[in-house]
């Protein structure tokens, strides 16, 4: 016989209306009619989505809420028939540990208070010193300080307050434990204490639990059977291991999808099952199988009407479903919802190199580059274009010499040569050389001068200095030829002459 039994248990809360007189019109299936078995000494993992009806069983077990009807079975003796001083006594062997854990502790008492309060309701210890040093012993063994004794909940951290609920529920020594989400409210790294801290506790003092959670992963790792509940009623239940490696239920199966894969080889290949639909209400539950409002594999002359039985397939594994064995041998198609792949979900983290997105920047770029770079050699008779040729390259022929590119410190040549195609032959391209040389000879002499002309730029200034670039004399351009005659390397590699160019145009900018 087990330690635990539930068989057929419901719990149905009253939906009371009226002004004057109260009447009954409705009720909320909270538990509608579940049936279980714990074993001694195991842990009974309990999953579901919210408002199923999970927390509603585990207080039901403790009598903290009316059973409508069913029997609790703890050891022999049913719970559900006890009056209540005889249920107050045998509660000892039950104990429970809430979800909130600051909400379960009375602010007003400290930790020494709280622990000892149902230690004297059942008369354990025989004075205070005793259950005292019992409290000591069970703080140490849940990892709390013996000073904490004097201090109160709100001085402790989330991950402490739980500790002290469970410390308060192992002073009484009982047999069952109903932990009702035990860590959902806590951290991730306080999670992993508290749950090592319950195996310890269960290997050292032979402890039953009843784990009430929504997360499966928590579940998995502390339990030895699991139930999953749906709507108040139990639609599977298998061991640990059998449940998570092939679920039978179609509920089941869309809970297993939805859990994340820590491997993203495994997390692309499993697919997801999508349910359609919203959860039903309670307070109207549909006929036939809870479920079959958003089963994918919903039958209309069965599911609707005929509501399925919790039946053994073999191995310990139950499952309330009448076409378990068909969906699982593939002989049902999908009349509802959708089966997808988990990257259809998220955005492709690797896209290829050939999409359209890809190749837009990489075939505008070498053409809107050098277009903007051409602008001011192709706008030959603009303003823009003139503007050195009238200034005498003053203005315009400093960018390139702070630069100090040889590409563009040919735009004053060029600029040159598209204003005046008479005179832009061959040699005067190697004429700026000696002209620049002028120039720099002239900005050393007349360095205080230069500089007040630059700031100035007086217009009658820039075409004076732009005079010798236009009306050059005829024996000078004659001499300039034959030099660039006896150096026609020279003269034909139009980037030497630029790079001769720029640093002798620095005392210009300086000007």
């Amino acid at each position: 016989m087990s330690l635990l039994e539930l068989d057929g248990v419901k719990v149905h809360f009253p939906i009371k209306k009226g002004l004057l007189f109260d009447r009954t019109v409705g009720h909320v299936y909270a538990v509608d009619g579940v049936s279980l078995k714990v074993e001694a000494g195991e842990t009974y993992g309990l999953v579901g989505e919210s408002g199923c009806g999970k927390t509603t069983l585990g207080r039901s077990v403790l009598r903290l809420v009316d059973i409508t009807d069913g029997s609790v079975v703890l050891d022999g003796t049913d719970l559900a028939k006890l009056p209540g001083e005889e249920m107050r006594r045998f509660r000892r062997r039950l104990q429970m540990v809430f979800q909130d854990p600051l909400g379960s502790l009375n602010p007003r008492q400290n930790i020494e208070s709280i622990l000892s309060e149902g230690m004297i309701a059942h008369g354990i210890g025989k004075d205070q010193e005793e259950r005292r040093e019992k409290i000591k012993a069970i703080l140490d063994k849940v990892g709390l300080p013996s000073n904490a004794l004097a201090r109160y909940p709100h001085e402790f951290s989330g991950g402490q307050r739980q500790r002290i609920g469970i410390a308060r529920a192992l002073v009484l020594e009982p047999d069952v434990i109903i932990c009702d989400e035990p860590v959902s409210a806590l951290d991730v790294s306080v999670q992993a204490q508290v749950i090592n801290l319950l195996e310890e506790l269960q290997e050292e003092l032979g402890l039953t639990y009843v784990v009430i959670a929504h997360d499966l992963a928590v579940v998995r790792h502390i339990s030895d059977t699991i139930g999953v509940m749906y709507l108040g009623a139990l639609v599977e239940e298998a061991p640990s291991d059998a449940l998570y490696a092939e679920p039978k239920h179609p509920y089941t199966k869309a809970l297993m999808s939805a859990v994340p894969v820590p491997d993203p080889e495994v997390e692309d290949k499993r697919e997801r099952i999508l349910l359609t639909g919203d959860l039903p209400s309670p307070a109207n539950p549909p006929t036939g199988c809870r479920f079959h409002t958003r089963c994918p594999w919903a039958q209309a002359e069965r599911c609707s009407t005929e509501r399925p039985q919790l039946r053994d397939v073999g191995g310990g594994h139950r499952v309330a479903c009448h076409y378990a064995e068909d969906i699982a041998a593939g002989k049902l198609q999908l009349t509802k919802g959708e089966v997808v792949s988990a990257t259809r979900e998220g955005v492709d983290d690797n896209p290829t190199e050939d999409t359209p997105e890809a190749e837009t920047p990489a075939a505008e770029a070498p053409v809107k580059i050098p277009a903007q770079k051409e602008k001011p050699a192709e706008a030959g008779e603009d303003a823009e274009a003139e503007k050195p040729a009238e200034a005498g390259g003053a203005a315009e022929a400093e960018k390139p010499a702070e630069v100090g590119g040889a590409a563009e410190a040919e735009k004053p040549a060029e600029a040159e040569k598209a204003a005046e195609p008479a005179k832009a032959e061959k040699p005067a391209k190697a004429e700026k050389p000696a002209k620049a040389e002028d120039k720099a000879a002239k900005a050393e002499d007349e360095p205080a001068k230069a500089e007040k002309d630059a700031e100035a730029e007086k217009p009658a200034e820039a075409e004076k200095a732009a005079e010798p670039a236009e009306a050059e004399k005829p024996a000078e351009a004659e001499d300039k030829a034959a030099k660039a005659g006896d150096e026609p390397a020279k003269a034909e590699e139009p980037g030497a002459a630029s790079d001769e160019a720029a640093p002798s145009e620095k005392p210009e900018k300086a000007v």
